[in-house]
């Protein structure tokens, strides 16, 4: 069974034919589809043997099922352009016998890496993603942001992606700005209301679970680091679905 990789992007000149590169090694086909990127995003992208379609961003969940429906091959790897896979990952598919599986979909462990530091605490390892999947049986949903492959069989798979998540500090808070906007538009097209007591609550709990229910006190540095970022995260976007609601009756 041939696999199509997909890959969403927008200005993503720096890792994106990295990315090419490392589905090359599982894919007969590699789709692109890029956000109307400034860079050289889409000229790499084709440099590097991907096949580039241009779409405006229509939100994390149906930016990625769009890309699926360019695709000649039911089975999808879906990966972002800030990824690639580890040797096993690729061994472990090579494999595979897509043809007589049971299974619609493959989950694997995410290694998410702030410059050179491997990110383990609080949670944010295994981070296990689903990633290859038959879209004539399952594709990802049409959440705003931090949309997933919503798999009826998935195989759990011990193998790895690597994330450069962010680049230093800077960076995961511009990310932060980023995510915790499409976060409000989705919680905005859910129906949450407003609220004044909400942004603190919320975040408070996001700061104990971290730190507590997900063992970031015992993780040193690292641990109270994602703790207070994900507390700054939360804030920030039930703030921003207020300025919504505000915004929308303006």
């Amino acid at each position: 069974m041939k696999i199509t990789g997909t890959i969403i992007t927008l200005n993503e000149e720096k890792y994106i034919s990295r990315a090419v590169e490392s589905l090359a090694n599982i894919c007969e086909e590699i789709i692109v589809l890029d956000s109307k990127s400034t860079d050289s995003t889409r000229n790499l992208a084709e440099l590097s043997g991907a096949k580039v379609f241009t779409q405006s961003f229509l939100g994390d969940g149906k930016q990625k099922k769009e890309a699926s429906k360019f695709s000649k091959n039911d089975w999808i790897f879906s990966l972002d352009a800030d990824e690639y896979l580890d040797i096993e990952l690729i061994e472990f598919i090579k494999k595979i016998d897509l043809n007589s599986t049971i299974y619609d979909s493959y989950s694997f462990k995410r290694k998410n890496y702030c410059g050179k530091e491997w990110v383990k605490a609080a949670g944010f390892y295994p981070d296990r993603v689903t990633r290859l999947y038959n879209k004539s049986k399952v594709n990802y949903d049409l959440h705003i942001a931090h949309a997933a492959v919503r798999g009826t069989k998935t195989y759990k798979s011990e193998s790895h992606i690597i994330h450069n998540t962010y680049e230093n500090m800077e960076d995961w808070v511009d990310r932060i700005n980023f995510q915790s906007s499409l976060g409000a538009k989705q919680l905005f097209a859910d129906n949450k209301k407003p609220s004044n007591a909400r942004p603190i609550t919320r975040s408070l709990f996001a700061f104990f679970k971290k730190l507590f229910i997900k063992g970031g006190i015992l993780q040193g540095k690292n641990g109270f680091k994602v703790a207070i970022t994900t507390m700054f995260a939360t804030y920030i976007k039930y703030i921003k679905l207020n300025d919504l609601y505000k915004n929308n009756k303006n």
